[in-house]
């Protein structure tokens, strides 16, 4: 993939570096021809109108012979300036003045008959002015422009300029070697910044590929590192973090109810072991209290299983939740708890506003169960369990508080694991130290939170922060009684 993304950039900048590059070359080219023209043509007028001077005579007769040298040198000091050759005839063709000889020498007949053969020359003493690129005999392109010396309407001469084109074409070739070797510097740093950029693109890929396989290998512990750029990848590794960190929890989850229902289970079915061991051996003898502990044993282990399953159920991943009539929820509770709490002299209290609550149809109704059943083991007689609650922005709390013996800040913060009992103080009847596991397993499976904390009765307040709903799509589903619960009735 990182070749890929090398490439696409590396071959995007070409196409660009060319599709500019390429006319920009060529409009280049184009007006330093145009330039050189130009400039050859405006020096062609003027040394003509200065050469003027020289050649202009009475109608009939050459230029003076003392003219000629300051015509020569003329032509000598244009060609050290701009390296072009300027030769100067009269209208006859006769070569007066030519910037290649030196020192008085005559015009070689060569020269002279190569001048009566130019069309240009020849155009410009009929009048006219000529521009031409040919081949020199020597070898070489020039730009030869002939322009006629007029005077009094009459043409008594013409210079001719004759510019080696291989200055222009050498100065057209260092354009395209600039621009060559700046579309090279250009590629090169866009090669680099590629490479930079796919390697940010393709270090977070290859991590996750990484991550993936020690996944796979059994390191539930792997994690990713978000990167800041594209959220895509951002994103990506959200998600992969949050899946192993599902992974691990439920695997955690598995492991520890694998162990913990091994540890318990083994206590009541050695007890069952050893008492139905005891009616084999007594055989018709056998007491009938022996029965009675060996089927309390049973019952002890099926509770125990119960209780297993649901939290194991707890774990797994919540269906869609609902709104949920919190009023309708605690009346059922209470109605339903209400022959124990009458039989243990103790009252159930609700003080609920009409407020709804998100949560899995089912799962309120079993937090309640074990919250009730928790403080009914340890209410006194003649005290009440207070059920209330109250909504908080898009949160509803509701707390369920007795007046039994409560329990210390370090029971409290092992208060949530499993299996875990507290001091003769407050101890279950018969329990598995499994209710307030199993209370926080639904609690959070559905979004909320439960913390304990001391009840003003001076036993233990249980405080759920569960997600508000819609009242209305509540009551739609299912009608709400009152607000108010009593269960001493």
């Amino acid at each position: 993939m990182r070749r890929r993304l090398v490439l696409s950039y590396l071959s995007l900048t070409l196409f660009v570096l060319l599709a500019l590059g390429l006319p920009f070359g060529l409009t280049f080219a184009n007006s330093e021809r145009r330039r050189l023209v130009g400039d050859v043509q405006h020096d062609a007028f003027a040394l003509s109108l200065r050469s003027d001077q020289y050649v202009h005579t009475p109608a009939g007769s050459g230029p003076e012979p003392a003219t000629i040298p300051a015509l020569a040198h003329l032509v000598r000091r244009y060609d050290r300036t701009s390296g072009a050759r300027v030769i100067v005839v009269d209208v006859t063709g006769r070569v007066l003045a030519d910037s290649a000889i030196h020192g008085g020498a005559a015009v070689p007949k060569s020269t002279v008959d190569a001048l009566r053969r130019q069309p240009d020359l020849a155009s410009a003493l009929r009048g006219h002015e000529a521009t031409a690129e040919r081949s020199q005999s020597g070898g070489g392109d020039v730009l030869a422009v002939a322009v006629p010396i007029v005077s009094d309407g009459r043409t008594d001469g013409a210079v001719l300029i004759t510019y080696p084109l291989s200055v222009l074409d050498a100065r057209i070739e260092r354009n395209w070697l600039l621009l060559l070797a700046l579309s090279g510097v250009i590629a090169l740093v866009v090669l680099l910044v590629s490479v930079l950029l796919a390697r940010s693109f393709t270090k977070p890929l290859a991590e996750l590929d990484e991550a993936a396989a020690r996944l796979g290998e059994g390191d539930l512990r792997v994690r990713v590192p978000i990167p800041d750029d594209p959220p895509e990848l951002s994103g990506l590794a959200r998600s992969f973090n949050a899946t192993a960190a599902r992974l691990e929890q439920l695997l955690r989850s598995q492991q520890a109810f694998v162990a913990d229902a091994s540890h318990q289970l083994r206590t009541p079915l050695a007890a069952l072991r050893l008492r139905l061991e005891n009616l084999e051996a007594e055989g018709a003898h056998s007491d009938t209290d022996d029965v009675e502990r060996a089927l309390t044993e049973v019952r002890r282990l099926s509770q125990l299983v119960d209780s297993l399953l649901l939290l194991a159920r707890a774990e797994q991943s919540a269906p869609a939740l609902v709104d949920l009539d919190l009023v309708s929820v605690v009346e059922g509770r209470a109605d339903a708890w209400f022959a124990l709490a009458a039989e243990r002299d103790v009252a159930i209290e609700a003080d609920v506003p009409a407020v709804a609550v998100l949560g899995t149809p089912g799962r309120l109704e079993q937090v309640l169960d074990n919250l009730l059943n928790n403080a009914l083991e340890v209410a006194p007689g003649g005290t009440a369990v207070r059920v209330s609650a109250r909504r908080v922005g898009d949160r509803v709390e509701v707390e369920v508080c007795d007046a039994g013996p409560g329990m210390t800040e370090e029971q409290r913060a092992r208060a949530f694991d499993r299996f875990w009992r507290a001091t003769p103080g407050r101890r279950d009847r018969g329990g598995f130290g499994l209710g307030l596991a199993i209370v926080r397993q639904l609690v959070t499976a559905d979004g909320g939170g439960v913390e304990l904390d001391v009840a003003p009765e001076g036993g233990l307040a249980v405080r759920l922060d569960l997600r508000a709903g819609d009242l209305r799509r509540a009551r739609r589903s299912a009608a709400a009684p009152g607000v108010l619960v009593d269960a001493t009735r």
